[in-house]
């Protein structure tokens, strides 16, 4: 029984942690995608920067698999492309 209780413990902390590194991730896309739509090339540059290395860093923790991390910046970098000139 001890051991399923440290389990237990073990994953609750880590589920907290992934929790809001999860959540920064899809805050900074979100924001990355609201500057997109509105045109706004420079600031949405910036904030897609952002948005990828939060990806990396998650998919780096193993909070998400790095093949999700490499999809949704290929999605962002496609929606930013369509704005910007290259």
């Amino acid at each position: 029984m001890p051991k399923v209780q440290k389990a237990t413990r073990i994953a609750a902390k880590k589920r907290l942690r992934n929790k809001s590194i999860r959540s920064a991730a899809k805050t900074y896309l979100a924001g990355a995608e609201k500057l997109i739509a509105a045109g706004e090339r420079d600031t949405a540059s910036k904030a897609t920067v952002q948005a990828i290395s939060t990806l990396d860093k998650a998919a780096q923790k193993g909070v998400i698999h790095p093949n999700n991390a490499a999809r949704r910046k290929s999605r962002l970098m496609r929606k930013l492309n369509q704005i910007s000139p290259k």
